[in-house]
């Protein structure tokens, strides 16, 4: 029979449990295992108290603090073993849970847990002072050994992007138990160096490299209290020094690296590894669709998981009321060190990258995404006197809507005694921080203390900035850059083109350059465009914040109403001109990008739009109330392809009631812009302004507005627009014709190809780059020419009166006999092109227009008045070209019965001529005053100029009003109702006219008596 095995005590046990976590000896067996460590001193020094050679709970301390304090080279270092007693202690813990006694598990449990939590407390001890305890590893590591064991902490949460593995497991709940309940003195130095540490494996790591690790390590750290307390207390926290700027808080900064991990290009001095563009777009257009694809996609998934983690990061921190504001401050120092990003030109040395700013932005939208809900229920918590009585934020400097920086200042100073401080309940905020929402309305303290506001207002304010200076300047750059490509693509082909007739080394250099350029400035391109134009969620993120902006906007001006109160609100007029301007470039940039409208309310934008395109009063900048002409002409049904859109031109409210007005309104206004470059500008805004109204002619419900408005402001605004739609089709058409002719005199040399390579290289060089200018110019001016006789030509079908008004009806009739004159006169073969397609040159589409014009106008002329103004235009006139141009609409199968009409109105003409010529031949020499000082023609409803105090004849200053509000004598301030009526000269002239008329009566009564004599003496 067997014999039976003794039980062990409880306290064997815990002697055989401590030896193996601490892997200590305190007899001298001679082990086998090399780690296990026989502390003789100790040994003896415990007998000689008289105690057993057992390991317990009372000599665990005693133990641990010998162990590490023996020489015992071949022993594991400090750290090492302090660890792997923790390892073991949690692998003895699993082990005790299968003890059958309740009473020796519990026990035994109480004596593990006391292990971990000693081996815890001595990790401390030694990494807050690391020389505590003799090392005896020569390979010394700067590294926190904590930065391997976090690394594998966040290991197994990593998704397919995730980095390499470190091959150190950390044992479960050690490093909870590290950070939980610790000190923070003493622990504050060892996560000082552990997030210099994990700054140090992001610097220089692109969005392609192992972001991911070292972000969940943050991640992880600030969800501890001690952790997150410690990182804004960290020096690096906000980086201080004398040369400190936007580029030294991205990269020394502790959150800057993580901001700066990007897909977006940087200056070489900064550049990050791997390379996405030289990775991913590489020879882009020689690679198969599928693979963009998919490069597209990568970039997108690495960027939103680092988007998302970020904003992680900041709600952690946003959440501990005692270090909010700290976060708050952080973010407004990179916004304020880096407000010259706004620039033209951004300085990438004392600038902050785009990369960074993009993911901020990014950032900044998901903490705003609490209050961007459907119906904007918290935007009453956004406070305009922050943007005025706030330092945390430099806002005050920035161009305000129309507000001068002297009114603003003005308006503040006169109330300032009345800023109101904003308070709220601290549990609200306490509660919403809690479900992540981060948008509780605790006040926070600025550093002036001087006024408090809600942390929704100071996020939606920051938000702005942030996209001002990220997203939306990373827009603008991205649209440069496309220009820039073409322009060297447009440079290459002249090159090679050259090279063709005349190659030379030089010219060959200079190709195999551009052609690198080309490659680098693609695969930027294509990084933008991976980054932010394929992730429709940070499109849709901004397109909510930004309509958050316009309703809060609105709401200042006391909402979505027409017409407008006068005077503009201050509390508008001083907010800063690029929360308007950020909101329309998003809008066009959005709506040139596939279904990135897809789902977004746009009516909020469309009523902005309405209400203040036209308004001079309220948004002062007039190419700012361009941009929202821009945004609805990417919005046309015909462009953006979308039933959405559509519903705001033909079914929405104000759209119906106010949009032709305010077209109109704007064409008219944009003439004069302030801009040394306004003369040109006017063409191409007034070009999306032509396209617009063109389409909502052709909507019935518009139109009859449009013919309404004619109607009520046929001398007011309408007048204007009709004044200016004929200076500028003038101008372009004028332009445009002549430029042809040059352009074919340039075309006829390069043709020539003997004569052509006889001259110089670089005179050819130069001759060709004018010869492609001038095709773009020719190609522009005449589709802004076309666009402009077409309005005419189908407005003119249904309103006819402002065309006929004394003042514009000559100006009219002179216009189209020029137009006329140009294309059937004797030089229109001069004009014919190779390709007139190529250059939008459609001569007999024009033709017929404007023999649509002539004939609409002379349908609705009861009064001859515009045959008699055909007439009386001695530059272009000429009765032939009637005929002539009759012919080639016969030629082209122009409706017979408009043909016919032209015909009868070139005739009636011819008659009205040679009654005038009879007329005037009448009035013989007529005296000076009578003639007015400016066309030298007679005058017959003579005025007084108040200013200058010369009289002029009515219809004639009228008409040099409409484009100049001017006195033509000393450019003094003029307007219609100012002109003094001169009766007395009036009479005069009359009374002349008449006299003339009784002399003439009489001659021709005194001829026809001498033809009766003469003819009675011939019968004699």
């Amino acid at each position: 029979m067997a014999t039976q095995r003794p039980q062990r005590t409880p306290a064997e046990i815990e002697d055989i449990i401590l030896r193996k976590i601490f892997m200590v000896s305190l007899v001298d067996s001679m082990e086998n295992d090399y780690r296990i460590v026989y502390l003789e001193m100790t040994a003896a020094e415990i007998m000689s108290e008289g105690k057993d050679l057992k390991l317990s709970r009372e000599l665990m301390e005693r133990v641990v603090i010998d162990r590490l304090s023996g020489d015992f080279p071949a022993a594991e270092p400090p750290f090492q073993y302090l660890l792997n007693c923790y390892r073991r202690a949690y692998e003895e813990g699993k082990k005790i849970a299968s003890m059958k006694d309740k009473n020796v598990r519990g026990e035994m449990e109480l004596v593990v847990k006391q292990a971990k939590k000693l081996a815890v407390s001595y990790c401390r001890i030694h990494l807050g002072n690391p020389d505590m305890f003799p090392i005896h590893q020569t390979n010394k590591s700067n590294v926190s050994p904590l930065l391997p064991l976090v690394f594998s902490e966040v290991g197994s949460n990593l998704d397919a992007f995730g980095g390499a593995s470190t091959g150190i497991s950390c044992p479960p709940g050690f490093l909870d138990e590290f950070f939980r309940d610790a000190d923070y003195d003493s622990m504050e130095p060892v996560l000082k160096q552990l997030y210099e540490d994990l700054r140090g494996t992001v610097l220089t790591v692109s969005a392609l490299g192992n972001f991911q690790q070292p972000l969940r390590a943050l991640l992880l750290l600030v969800t501890y209290p001690l952790g997150a307390k410690a990182l804004v207390n960290h020096p690096w926290w906000i980086p201080k020094g004398v040369y400190l700027n936007g580029r030294v808080i991205e990269m020394t900064s502790i959150l800057g690296p993580f901001f700066h991990v990007s897909a977006l290009p940087d200056h070489a001095i900064f550049k990050s590894e791997p390379d996405v563009g030289q990775q991913c777009f590489s020879e882009a257009s020689t690679r198969r669709p599928a693979d963009l694809l998919s490069s597209f996609t990568t970039i997108k998934t690495v960027m939103n998981s680092l988007y998302d983690v970020l904003a992680e990061v900041l709600m952690c921190l946003l959440k501990n009321t005692n270090i909010r504001e700290n976060v708050l401050e952080y973010i407004a120092e990179v916004i304020n060190r880096n407000s010259s990003r706004a620039h033209l030109q951004v300085d990438p040395l004392s600038c902050a990258s785009s990369g960074m700013f993009v993911n901020l932005s990014a950032v900044m939208l998901r903490l705003c995404e609490p209050f961007l809900d459907a119906n904007l229920s918290k935007r009453d918590k956004i406070d305009p006197k922050y943007v005025f009585h706030y330092s945390r934020l430099e806002m005050r400097g920035l161009t305000a809507l129309h507000a001068s920086s002297e009114e603003v200042s003005e308006w503040i100073n006169n109330n300032a005694s009345k800023v109101d401080t904003a308070t709220n309940n601290n549990d609200e905020q306490y509660r919403l921080l809690q479900s992540q929402e981060a948008t509780s309305s605790n006040p926070v303290s600025t550093s002036s203390g001087n006024a408090k506001y809600p942390f929704i207002c100071e996020c939606f304010f920051m938000t702005a900035r942030v996209l001002n200076l990220g997203l939306l300047k990373a827009f603008s750059d991205f649209k440069n850059l496309v220009q820039d490509i073409s322009r060297s693509e447009d440079t290459l082909s002249s090159f090679k083109a050259m090279l063709e007739q005349a190659p030379s080394p030089q010219l060959q250099q200079d190709i195999s350059r551009l052609e690198k350029e080309i490659e680098l400035y693609s695969q930027e391109k294509l990084c933008y465009e991976a980054q932010m134009l394929r992730d429709g969620g940070l499109l849709q993120r901004a397109l909510s914040y930004y309509r958050l902006m316009v309703v809060w906007l609105v709401g200042l001006v006391g909402g979505f109403k027409m017409p407008l109160q006068s005077p503009c609100p201050m509390e508008f007029s001083s907010m800063p001109e690029h929360f308007v301007e950020d909101t329309m470039e998003l809008l066009i940039y959005a709506s040139r990008i596939p279904r990135a409208l897809d789902g977004v309310i746009l009516d909020d934008f469309m009523n902005f739009i309405i209400m203040f395109m036209a308004s001079v009063e309220y948004i002062r900048n007039p190419y700012l109330r361009a941009k929202m002409v821009e945004v609805l002409n990417c919005w046309m049904p015909q462009r953006s392809g979308s039933k959405a859109t559509e519903t705001l031109f033909e079914g929405h409210q104000l759209s119906l009631e106010y949009l032709v007005r305010n077209l109109l309104k704007l064409y008219v206004d944009i003439e004069f812009t302030g801009s040394h470059t306004q003369f040109y500008d006017k063409f191409n805004i007034r070009h999306n302004i032509a396209e617009l109204l063109e389409y909502l002619w052709q909507v019935p419900s518009h139109r009859n507005v449009w013919r309404k408005i004619a109607k009520e402001e046929e001398k007011g605004v309408y007048l204007n627009f009709l004044n200016f739609l004929i200076n500028d089709s003038i101008y372009l058409l004028d332009e445009s014709l002549n430029k042809i002719l040059e352009h074919k005199e340039l075309e006829a040399e390069m043709s020539n190809a003997t004569e052509w390579e006889r001259r110089p290289a670089q005179e050819r060089q130069e001759r060709t780059r004018l010869f492609q200018s001038q095709e773009n110019i020719i190609r522009i001016d005449m589709k802004l020419a076309n666009e402009d006789v077409s309005m005419m030509a189908f407005t003119s079908e249904q309103i006819t009166a402002p065309f006929l008004l004394p003042e514009m009806v000559e100006r009219v009739a002179s216009m189209l006999n020029y137009f006329l004159l140009q294309l059937v006169g004797p030089q229109r073969k001069s004009l014919s092109l190779k390709d007139p397609e190529k250059y939008e040159f459609r001569p007999k589409l024009l033709l017929k227009q404007i023999v649509n014009i002539y004939v609409n106008l002379e349908r609705g002329d009861e009064d001859n008045s515009f045959a008699v103004a055909i007439t009386k235009d001695g530059r272009s006139y000429n009765e032939q070209l009637f005929g002539a141009a009759a012919d080639v609409l016969r030629r082209i199968g122009e409706d017979a019965k408009t043909v016919q009409e032209f015909v009868d109105l070139g005739v009636k003409a011819k008659l009205i001529a040679s009654e005038a010529m009879d007329a005037e031949a009448a009035l013989g020499d007529i005296p000076d005053e009578f003639l007015d000082p400016i066309q030298y023609t007679l005058m017959r409803d003579p005025v007084v100029l108040p200013s200058s105090k010369i009289t002029v004849d009515r219809h004639v200053i009228q008409r040099h009003l409409l484009s100049d509000s001017t006195d033509p004598f000393n450019r003094s301030h003029l307007t219609g109702d100012m002109l003094i009526p001169n009766v007395e000269l009036k009479a005069q002239i009359e009374e002349f006219i008449k006299s003339q008329d009784v002399k003439r009566h009489g001659q021709d009564s005194n001829m026809q008596n001498i033809k009766a004599t003469v003819q009675m003496i011939q019968l004699i």
